[in-house]
């Protein structure tokens, strides 16, 4: 079941050579291939930040990312 994620703050981790989003004691892992998200991704990494995209299980499709406010 595909979910739209409404752009929640949340912590960014490297997973590996992939970026992840943890929510509470969830984690999700990101996924895109444009480059300014990942540029963004590796600059935030460790940092709370707002992604936006679409949830589908423990995966989610990036649409962008900022630092939070």
């Amino acid at each position: 079941m595909q979910k739209h994620t409404t752009g929640k703050t949340c912590s960014i981790a490297t997973q590996g050579t992939k970026y992840a989003l943890v929510v509470g004691d969830k984690v999700y892992t990101l996924d895109t291939s444009d480059q300014a998200a990942l540029d963004n991704l590796s600059k935030l990494a460790w940092e709370e930040a707002k992604v936006t995209g679409t949830a589908n299980g423990d995966t989610i499709s990036v649409k962008s990312v900022t630092a939070a406010k």
